[in-house]
């Protein structure tokens, strides 16, 4: 089986491009407005930031065979029931003759409060992930084969993000990963962790810095959490699943 991955990492930097566009687009729009909101909101109440990525999905969708899914993108269409919460809003859906085919959700976390949002990131996914399986299990979803889970983040590559972080665990040491660990490191582990501990079929951090407006850069931390993977994974699948 050949896969066709879309031209993948053109696709990226246009994404990345129009992430940090569309961002300084909606903070400018605010002070213009005089609505300015506090910190870094202002240019993430817009929406629409990752739209890029999205777009990047759809291709794979289409390149590998499965040209009759549906490719769900925004509004309540992207809603699926759960088992510990009635229902979760996806940020991207992949449906095809009744079958949940994939479910994707698209992050992004900007400087400077990195600590908290890191937190709040990781408990979000895991929780998410438990959520849709134990969901699955339970027959929520009809009866069918596992669909593919995936999880992206674009996290803004910058000093505080790389710099390295001391824990405090008084009663008990860190896992050795996590000993001395920037949050991009951390997120590279967590990545890792969560694809190994099967919550997600892939799972994928890009860096990438507020200079490249122009240009589309990014980085990725390692070939397991990268985006080349990711994209191999989800193509993989959608083949399959349109050989059904």
């Amino acid at each position: 089986m050949t896969l066709d991955l879309a031209d993948y990492e053109r696709k990226a930097a246009t994404a990345v491009r129009k992430f940090w566009k569309n961002r300084e687009v909606a903070r400018q729009r605010q002070i213009d407005s005089g609505r300015t909101d506090q910190g870094e909101r202002a240019g993430v109440t817009a929406g629409k930031n990752m739209d890029g990525f999205l777009d990047l999905v759809s291709s794979l969708v289409r390149k590998n065979g499965m040209k009759d899914a549906k490719v769900l993108k925004h509004g309540r269409v992207l809603t699926l029931p759960g088992y510990f919460r009635p229902t979760k809003i996806w940020d991207l859906l992949i449906l095809r003759k009744d079958r949940l085919v994939a479910a994707i959700e698209l992050k992004s976390q900007v400087g400077p409060s990195f600590g908290n949002n890191f937190n709040n990131r990781t408990e979000e996914a895991i929780g998410t992930a438990v959520d849709l399986w134990t969901a699955y299990r339970e027959g929520a979803f009809g009866e069918q084969s596992q669909p593919f889970l995936g999880w992206l983040i674009l996290l803004e590559d910058a000093p505080a993000s790389r710099k390295p972080v001391k824990n405090l665990s008084p009663h008990f040491p860190l896992f050795p990963d996590f000993q001395n660990a920037s949050y991009a490191d951390r997120y590279n582990v967590f990545c890792k962790k969560m694809v190994q501990e099967r919550l997600y079929s892939a799972a994928c951090v890009l860096m990438s810095p507020r200079s490249a407006t122009r240009t589309g850069k990014y980085v990725e931390m390692s070939e397991t959490t990268g985006l080349r993977t990711f994209v191999t994974e989800l193509a993989g699948h959608i083949a399959a699943e349109a050989e059904r």
